[in-house]
């Protein structure tokens, strides 16, 4: 996945500026695929040149002119073309994993303080997941198909962070038990 395709997939349902983009990617795609303020903003005007967005200057009052961008029919093409193609599943990346394959040179603490650090910045990930479930997705018989793919999406977020609040746990139980 290029961040292409996940700022088209932002934009194709509403149009926004460049700032709010970045807003609402750091609320959606970002749970999922990490760009900068910055890296957005450039992607844009790469997308702006192809032909996949177009941009709309709007004159606001008593500050700068506001650009709004919207996906053009060849940047949803592209987009409908990379979602039909297979994708591979992503290899494991993670630092963590690779100071707890070699834990046994340090001492038990260092780990374990690692694993408390992780544990919590999971633990707070699940918790902001669970708080959208609780405000979008109360009635899940009366989802438009766009939300049906959104839950879906969040509920592979909060499986992740509970799959991994629970290997932390076992990891610090067994390393507790020496």
């Amino acid at each position: 996945m290029s961040l292409a395709h996940a700022i088209l997939a932002s934009l194709v349902d509403s149009s926004c500026s460049g700032y709010d983009l970045a807003k609402r990617f750091d609320g959606s795609v970002g749970f999922f695929w990490q760009a900068s303020h910055q890296q957005i903003y450039r992607e844009l005007s790469k997308l702006d040149k192809l032909g996949w967005v177009i941009s709309e200057i709007i004159p606001q009052q008593g500050k700068p002119d506001k650009k709004v961008y919207s996906v053009t029919k060849e940047g949803k093409l592209q987009l409908q073309e990379w979602i039909a193609k297979p994708c591979e599943p992503m290899p494991v990346r993670d630092d963590l994993l690779v100071k707890i394959f070699s834990g046994h040179i340090v001492s038990e603490h260092t780990i374990l303080q690692e694993l408390e650090h992780h544990r919590q910045a999971h633990i707070e990930k699940l918790s902001t997941y669970r708080d959208l479930e609780q405000k979008y997705f109360q009635n899940l018989q009366q989802l438009s198909d766009t939300a049906k793919f959104q839950y879906l999406t969040l509920r592979k977020g909060i499986r992740y962070e509970t799959q991994w609040v629970d290997w932390c746990n076992e990891a610090i139980e067994l390393l507790n038990k020496n």
